[in-house]
């Protein structure tokens, strides 16, 4: 059974600006939005970030959605550059869908004013008002448990829960 095509939530070095961003997904995005992963705490890696599930905690990112020509490579190429394998108890990743929410406050404000009638209205002023745009799923490579376990005991976490800040 083949994954889902689903976009990909980055919060490390795979953000604009950063080392593997144009190594791996420039020129290969359809879009790239701010965004934000609820119930994760990121914690400081060796040169790139951990984000670990946790309550309470948010991870800032970009919702990345490849141009559909590119997402089976690029999704092979992200897997081998988090040295994630399927069931692999090696792992430092694994991938995971999780529900992100977008944060660009004019996708959200647009949403709301051109959206349908009824409750799906009602939820989109409630995501324009707290700031933040649709809520989708997406792939998230979060710390394999092991390396978790490791991080939580005596990890270094980025309290503001943004890679981008660490410097």
């Amino acid at each position: 059974m083949s994954a889902p095509e689903l976009p990909f939530f980055v919060y490390g070095t795979l953000r604009p600006g950063e080392v593997n961003h144009d190594l791996l997904l420039r020129g290969r995005t359809l879009r790239e939005e701010p965004a934000r992963l609820a119930g994760a705490v990121l914690y400081q890696g060796p040169g790139y970030p951990y984000a670990v599930e946790e309550p309470g905690g948010t991870v800032a990112g970009e919702l990345v959605t490849p141009l559909p020509r590119a997402y089976a490579r690029l999704l092979a190429e992200l897997d081998r550059l988090e040295e994630y394998v399927p069931g692999d108890p090696r792992n430092l990743y694994e991938r995971v869908e999780r529900e992100v929410a977008v944060t660009a406050t004019a996708t959200a404000t647009a949403t709301a004013a051109t959206g349908a009638d009824g409750d799906a209205d009602e939820e989109r002023e409630g995501a324009a008002l707290r700031g933040g745009g649709p809520v989708v799923r997406a792939w998230v490579y979060v710390a394999a448990p092991a390396v978790a376990d490791r991080l939580r005991a005596r990890g270094k976490p980025i309290e503001s829960g943004d890679w981008l800040t660490r410097r």
